[in-house]
């Protein structure tokens, strides 16, 4: 569905953006502007995505044989289109990892029930330690998990949840009451994504905090919960070993948490309606047990940096980020074993590189800075991305903007351009401007209950007040033909999301990914041509410090 127009032409901007008048973006004042965006290449975008989601790449996992290659081949294509390493003499940022595998054989014990690892559940520990016990723990419903004095709510006020295992609900109290001005109705806010979940469950001092799946407020079915957070498990090496953090982080299917209040004598979905009222909890009267073994392993990854100079304010930087990993190989899997991660992420990498090249082709190089940020262990909750802002090698100060690409369009040409996070940040008056040259238009993305702008890099970005950007190709096919593709393709897409089946297809329409990263490539290049520092929006809850 088209929305109105939120933005106005870059024409007018000089009404919403102080010195937006300066902006060179007619492509005369370039002579070869032109002729470098429409070159911008399917063949070369589809050739990298091929190469980084082949076999020989083992599915793109941190610290492994994979990575070895990724780095290799980013850093040698960087190498020859002319960019500088973006860390010293070096193109890469370490990134100090522990590496956390939990036995498989572990059962969680909620009252009389058991449940199965992978089966009806997943647990794991962030905590530095290889043994884990959770005996008898108390258990508590509460509710979302959420403490957020802007919107009044707080489901943990009044309570004591030391020691206790809190089990909650999935996404955030404006999902399921779309109209009740709860929240932001089904747009999704940071307080309902799992990793804030936890985060605020050890800040309540919890010792377990088990999350309750349902794939509509997910967004996602129980494969992937069980595919991403089975086998080796990776966060940032912390001074305290993350002694802060729960004991233990785990999910539980939908069927089991409707086992666990039933033999609390309480119906899950009446609990659960209760919980959308207003601040809840309830305890269950019932204790929790599991066990964690995990061997630990403490390991080094990488970020990859690169940066073309300007020609006039070299040291302020628009970056662009991608993911180069995915989920590698699991061995214990009968037939195909790897994870090849051909649309998540080869793709959005594979555009930085195309895009890098359209900077470097350019005869006049872009006034401020270009760089490209390919990052590690996204997959394990933005990690790579995370370490980078905490540990910034451009000062998050001179870094003007950031522009993420993550899973790009390989379903055709489309009308629209969905904006993920739509009305947060002055980037999307440049972002207006670049599809209204492209002959189309802004969106709100289709599922803002999925909460995807904290699902992807530029997250990092915004938590640290760095305007941070993401948008694709959006769902209003450009012909009938495409049409008629995306309907084929898109069932494909969506069952192969985390799945062994993410492999790259010859028959991809690469169409949509060209269009893309032609529309990224002349945000940036317009922003690297100006004096102005795009906003977050008043709205936000995001702003620069």
């Amino acid at each position: 569905m088209q929305i109105t127009r939120a933005f106005l032409p870059l024409s007018l901007c000089a009404f919403v953006f102080s010195g937006c008048s300066q902006l060179p973006n007619d492509t005369k004042q370039v002579s070869n502007y032109a002729d470098v965006y429409q070159n911008i290449s399917e063949d070369d975008l589809k050739r990298h995505t091929k190469t980084l989601a082949s076999d020989e790449f083992e599915g793109r996992s941190p610290t492994t044989a994979g990575e070895t290659k990724t780095l290799e081949y980013l850093v040698n294509n960087f190498k020859a289109l002319g960019y500088q390493p973006g860390n010293g003499n070096s193109y890469l940022q370490a990134v100090e990892l522990m590496e956390v595998t939990a036995d498989p054989n572990m059962v969680l014990t909620m009252g009389e029930h058991q449940f199965t690892y992978k089966e009806n559940m997943v647990a794991s520990s962030k905590r530095e330690t290889p043994q884990v016990n959770l005996n008898d723990s108390d258990i508590v419903f509460v509710g979302y998990g959420v403490n957020a004095p802007e919107y009044d709510w707080n489901d943990y006020e009044g309570l004591d949840v030391k020691g206790k295992t809190v089990v909650i609900l999935v996404n955030d109290p404006g999902f399921e009451a779309p109209d009740s001005g709860k929240f932001q109705g089904k747009t999704m806010t940071y307080y309902g994504r799992w990793s804030y979940k936890y985060e605020e469950a050890s800040r309540q001092g919890a010792e377990a905090a088990i999350i309750v799946h349902e794939t509509e407020p997910a967004s996602y079915g129980w494969s992937v919960v069980a595919n991403s957070w089975s086998g080796a498990q990776y966060s940032l090496v912390s001074k305290n070993g993350n002694a802060d953090r729960v004991a233990v982080e785990g999910w539980i299917s939908l069927d089991a948490a409707q086992k666990v209040f039933a033999s609390a004598g309480l119906d899950f979905a009446a609990e659960k309606q209760k919980a959308l009222q207003g601040p809840y909890s309830v305890p269950l009267n019932s204790k929790a047990s599991i066990s964690i073994t995990s061997q630990m392993k403490k390991s080094v990854s990488n970020n990859v940096i690169a940066t073309l100079p300007g020609a006039a304010q070299a040291d302020e930087h628009i970056i662009y980020t991608a993911h180069w990993d995915h989920l590698g190989r699991d061995t214990t899997k009968k037939g195909d074993q790897i994870y090849n991660g051909a649309h998540d992420n080869a793709t959005g990498t594979a555009a930085a590189l195309v895009m890098a090249k359209a900077f470097a082709n350019l005869n006049v190089r872009p006034q401020r800075s270009i760089t490209f940020l390919v990052v590690t262990a996204e997959e394990q909750g933005l990690l790579g991305s995370k370490y980078y802002a905490e540990h910034p090698l451009i000062p998050l100060d001179k870094t003007v903007a950031n522009i993420n690409m993550d899973a790009m369009n390989v379903l055709g040409k489309t009308k629209d351009v969905a904006v993920i996070g739509m009305g947060k940040s002055e980037l999307e008056g440049y972002l207006d401007a670049a599809v209204q040259k492209q002959g189309r238009f802004l969106t709100q993305e289709d599922k803002p209950q999925a909460g995807y702008y904290y699902r992807s890099d530029h997250f990092s970005f915004a938590k640290f007040g760095v305007p941070a950007l993401y948008a694709k190709g959006g769902a209003i096919a450009f012909d009938d033909a495409t049409a008629d593709y995306r309907k084929r393709a898109a069932v494909a897409i969506r069952a192969c999301y985390h799945q062994v089946c993410d492999q790259f297809r010859e028959n991809w329409d690469f169409s949509g990914v060209k269009q893309d990263t032609q529309m990224l490539f002349d945000v940036g290049y317009t922003i690297s041509m100006s004096d102005d520092w795009p906003a977050w929006n008043p709205t936000s809850e995001f702003q620069r410090p």
